[in-house]
């Protein structure tokens, strides 16, 4: 089963733990946000520390296929967005549970 986390989730959880307003809450999560993303655009990488790093890359464009009518298509070029996690966060994933 699938959890996706959402915007809500952000801010109803900092609503909760720091008890800031929920309207400042989102205004805060809608800012950092933000700030990745610009970030990213500008710089084509973005190191969180002890998190992991964000990069874009240029995917180049290729042939592709419809596996169910065999039909061929060109697949433009196109940006996408990788994301390597720290060493640090992979320690925390792999940590057995003490």
């Amino acid at each position: 089963m699938r959890i996706n986390l959402t915007k809500k989730d952000l801010v109803n959880s900092i609503y909760m733990q720091l008890g800031f307003s929920k309207q400042i809450s989102e205004n805060l999560v809608n800012d950092f946000l933000l700030t990745i993303i610009q970030n990213i655009k500008i710089e084509k990488k973005l190191k969180l520390s002890k998190f992991g790093t964000f990069l874009i890359r240029q995917k180049k464009s290729r042939i592709g296929r419809n596996p169910k009518t065999k039909e061929t298509k060109l697949i433009s070029s196109r940006y996408v967005v990788l994301f390597k996690p720290s060493k640090e966060f992979k320690e925390f994933i792999n940590k057995k549970n003490e």
